[in-house]
């Protein structure tokens, strides 16, 4: 079986193509600029093409075909607009990459299931997903194009540490202050419900469903079956890091506010996903890929990022603006308590 990834080296799709190109079944090609091509595994076929340039495309795919085509950075419906025309003729199942902050905020329950309604008027990454979703349904209830919805919470791998808050160049800062002493932000008051999955395990699920037709037409959520609090995910990375913990719960609607003078959007991550409690329901999934379970917890998942963050500190950027804005925000908060 023949399988085309557009993206293919990002944090969800890495872990995908590490476990196809040890399965003698699968034959794997890679669409993209070839900017990681260190990083692939040697079996993997590359084809180097930008995918908003859609003849050059075309005409590099001309005679192709496949069992499934999976892109992994279309965040827009022209995106799948465009992929619709590419391979409507060319693969017997499309997945398209959701998300599960696609889901109602806030919902009317903590539990979810596909069938949960869609909408986040907080977040417009969001918005644009669902409407992908509702142009590639309305092509396979019109035209029997054959595609697959899957949606990821938050994935992580070795080289990510998930977290709530952060600024704009990502993790890292964060990371930094928890080994400087420095108290760390958490959304709300650290007790509301999360789940993080470690790309291996997505995986998992993410492949059972290539090439099975039971797939086709239908809306999958891929998690992990751990649930931990924020205050939990915190004090397992404090506990990997070897250093104590120094949390300072701020209102997500606060960060919001504030946020946006810095050009930081936390109304989108913050309100729009990462402050509602969710538990995640994967029956449905589980039905046609059994074998789905977590087979790398927190505790073991952010010990290898950890790990690898810290013996390749040159691959990551400090954030002082970020890091002088937890200050102020800490610093104002503190000011305020002692003039109320």
């Amino acid at each position: 079986m023949k399988a085309l990834f557009i993206g293919g080296t990002g944090t969800i799709s890495m872990g995908i193509v590490r476990r196809l190109s040890e399965d003698p079944q699968w034959e794997v090609y890679l669409l993209n600029r070839g900017n990681r091509k260190g990083d692939v595994p040697s079996s993997v076929k590359q084809i180097t093409a930008d995918i908003y340039n859609e003849s050059d495309v075309a005409e590099k795919l001309s005679g192709m075909d496949f069992d499934v085509v999976s892109d992994f950075i279309a965040f827009d419906v022209k995106a799948v607009e465009r992929d619709y025309r590419l391979f409507k003729d060319k693969t017997k199942q499309y997945i398209f990459i959701s998300s599960a902050s696609a889901y109602n905020k806030p919902a009317a329950g903590y539990i979810i299931t596909e069938g949960t309604t869609l909408a986040n008027p907080y977040w417009e990454y969001s918005r644009n997903k669902i409407a992908c979703e509702e142009f590639l349904m309305k092509k396979y209830r019109e035209e029997g194009f054959p595609v697959t919805i899957v949606r990821p919470s938050h994935t992580y791998d070795e080289r990510h540490i998930p977290l709530g808050v952060h600024g704009k160049k990502g993790f890292y800062q964060v990371i930094k202050r928890m080994q400087q002493g420095k108290p760390v932000i958490i959304q709300g008051d650290g007790s509301s419900l999360w789940a993080v999955t470690f790309n291996s395990d997505f995986a998992i699920g993410f492949t059972g469903l290539m090439g099975n037709r039971h797939a086709i037409g239908e809306a999958f959520q891929i998690t992990g079956d751990e649930i931990l609090s924020w205050d939990q995910i915190y004090q397992t990375i404090a506990d990997a890091l070897g250093v104590e913990l120094k949390a300072y719960h701020v209102s997500s609607d606060f960060l919001s506010d504030v946020g946006e003078k810095y050009d930081m959007d936390f109304e989108g991550s913050l309100l729009g996903d990462k402050t509602v409690s969710v538990v995640f329901d994967n029956s449905k999934l589980k039905r046609l890929v059994p074998q789905m379970t977590t087979t790398i917890p927190f505790h073991k998942g952010v010990r290898l990022a950890v790990d690898y963050v810290l013996s390749h500190p040159e691959e990551y950027e400090e954030d002082p603006e970020f890091d002088t804005f937890c200050d102020k925000i800490i610093a104002a908060i503190e000011k305020a308590k002692t003039e109320i």
